[in-house]
């Protein structure tokens, strides 16, 4: 069995299927369905956990001091006599669909693994969450020239048929032999989830948001934003954020190469103001449609990211399980 430490980060420039299949066990300390004040406060205030129908209809009763005028039944008040009032509940019927980044920039770290590693862990401890609470969980992969997905389903071969195609991802010389990428792909793949989610669906984006700040995109986006609840998920890599130090380097992107000269003066520091003004465009963009956006590094583990927002108490026997899986039972 494969031995596999959950407080560590992911690791490789390649999914693994077999750790996407040993997540199941750390995936307990987990509860999807928990929406803590952190990541309510991350979306821009509190808001209801459910969109699309959000509350259903459970019975009329007598009116009670407190109850919500606006809730009174005038028909069941009129026939009657005395008021009414309609009570309703939160719908808790709510697929989870996973959105899984796997375009070429996807394709790229420079400690511990590439961002699509990191984001298929992610995606996988989340399908194994899902699916121990009973939810019905989907997937849709974002790849340069086409896409796959999967409806919602309560099943655990759903899941399976997820993690498998999170470890067929193409690497980057595969792709030019698949057709030419599309410019708008980043909208063009918002589309397609708008098209496969349900209205209050529960939506997980994982993706490190290439091509979102295009007009397309924000408008997919904000479409989509009206009828499911979504949680972006945004992955990255510290070298995106900061050059290395001053030096020659040979950079490529899987098809040319070229050289990097870091010693050029301000470079390093224009470099920096970029990337945190396009971060911060992000953030604002997904804030303004009530959508939290968590932080994902390779040099972070997902569990340790996952469990600061949905960690779920265990108990003595999921904490031993657990354990003992991880360490290759």
């Amino acid at each position: 069995m494969l031995t596999l430490d959950p407080s560590q980060p992911a690791q490789g420039a390649a999914v693994d299927i077999a750790r996407l299949l040993a997540l199941r066990f750390p995936a307990r300390q987990l509860d999807i369905r928990r929406r803590r004040r952190a990541l309510a406060q991350l979306s821009g205030g509190q808001r209801s956990n459910f969109r699309g129908r959000g509350i259903e209809f459970e019975e009329v009763r007598g009116y009670q001091p407190g109850d919500d005028i606006r809730a009174i039944d005038w028909r069941v008040t009129a026939r009657t006599g005395t008021a009414h009032t309609k009570m309703f509940h939160e719908e808790r019927e709510r697929p989870v669909l996973l959105v899984v980044d796997q375009r070429s920039s996807m394709q790229f770290g420079s400690q511990n693994c590439f961002k699509l590693v990191l984001a298929a862990e992610i995606a996988a401890l989340l399908a194994w969450s899902a699916l121990a609470s009973n939810e019905r969980v989907g997937g849709l992969l974002m790849r340069d020239t086409d896409h796959w997905e999967m409806r919602p389903r309560n099943s655990r071969r759903t899941v399976l048929a997820l993690l498998s195609a999170l470890a067929e991802a193409l690497n980057p010389a595969e792709v030019s032999d698949h057709g030419e990428v599309d410019p708008n792909r980043f909208g063009t793949l918002l589309r397609s989830v708008r098209r496969v989610a349900r209205p209050g669906s529960s939506i997980f984006l994982i993706s490190d948001f290439d091509g979102a700040e295009q007009d397309d995109a924000r408008e997919e986006l904000f479409q989509l934003a009206r009828h499911v609840e979504i949680t972006a998920i945004h992955c990255s890599d510290p070298l995106e954020a900061q050059l290395p130090p001053a030096g020659r380097y040979s950079v490529t992107d899987g098809q040319t190469r070229a050289d990097l000269d870091t010693g050029i003066s301000g470079l390093s520091q224009r470099f920096s103001a970029l990337y945190a003004a396009r971060i911060e465009d992000y953030q604002k963009q997904l804030q303004r449609l009530g959508i939290p956006m968590l932080s994902a590094s390779t040099t972070q583990a997902p569990l340790t990211l996952l469990r600061n927002m949905y960690g779920g108490a265990l108990t003595t026997s999921q904490i031993s399980t657990s354990t003992t899986a991880s360490h290759g039972n």
